[in-house]
């Protein structure tokens, strides 16, 4: 069995700013991480691998620097790692993103599962893994929270709903979204972040791939944000630091004036 995980190496939105003046984010100093969902799909691999055994694949998109999303996922135990990276793929949207994706998988050849996380968190848009599901026309699962193969190839999954969960079977190849439900990732360990060191991760241009420039990058992007902003803060929060009783006479003023309470309630 053959799996290929999906992954990105993303900005930690917890330290993201925005320049207020440009609207852009402030990525300088910012760490990177990989996408926490990706994990969780890194881990259903890696668990199916221990309990069956299979080749597992990491694959990313990005810029050189995204090679340390890679050794890390080498170093949690996948076999390979292939980093897409090309000023051809700079400025893509999510359909020139699972258009380069879909180029890689069809070079690294046969394969049974493809896994990714539902979205990553520097967009939440959850559309590349449906539209590389179709550009591989291979079944897809989204939202999955549970995940079991039978012998056979049948899988049979649980993905959630907004009110509750839909149990679904499908045959292999195929391709799963998952949510962070589905496990609880394992942490690389010493021997694995040396041999992934010692292993390294390949590299993939354009011309490796086949792809055509137009449907790349910025090109093959129709997608194209007109702004981004901080929403205005509309509401402002007063601390009340003096003893309770003048605290509780300046809230009381407070709701008199704002009309909210009346004394004769009291």
């Amino acid at each position: 069995m053959r799996i290929i995980v999906c992954i990105k190496q993303v900005p930690d939105t917890t330290e993201v700013r925005i320049d207020p003046r440009t609207g852009t984010l402030i990525r300088t100093g910012v760490p990177s991480i990989i996408n926490p969902e990706d994990l969780h799909a890194l881990e259903a691999a890696l668990a199916i691998k221990d309990q069956q055994g299979a080749e597992v694949i990491a694959l990313s998109m990005g810029p050189p620097q995204a090679q340390d999303a890679l050794l890390e996922a080498l170093a949690m135990g996948v076999d390979r790692a292939i980093l897409l990276s090309d000023r051809n793929f700079a400025g893509a949207d999510t359909a020139a993103t699972s258009y380069t994706l879909a180029r890689a998988i069809k070079k690294i050849g046969s394969f049974d599962l493809v896994l990714t996380g539902r979205q990553a968190i520097d967009g939440d848009t959850a559309q590349v893994g449906p539209q590389l599901a179709e550009l591989l026309d291979i079944p897809q699962v989204t939202y999955v929270q549970q995940l079991s193969l039978a012998p056979d190839g049948t899988c049979r999954l649980q993905r959630a709903l907004e009110n509750g969960y839909e149990v679904v079977e499908t045959r292999l190849p195929a391709l799963f979204t998952v949510v962070k439900e589905l496990n609880t990732p394992r942490y690389p360990s010493i021997r694995g972040i040396v041999r992934a060191c010692r292993q390294g991760v390949t590299a993939w241009t354009s011309a490796d791939i086949a792809a055509v420039a137009a449907l790349t990058g910025l090109n093959g992007s129709p997608t194209r944000v007109r702004r981004t902003f901080i929403p205005e803060h509309k509401k402002s929060c007063t601390i009340l630091n003096s003893s309770p009783q003048e605290s509780c006479r300046t809230l009381l003023q407070h709701l008199k004036e704002r009309r909210i309470l009346k004394f004769e309630q009291l």
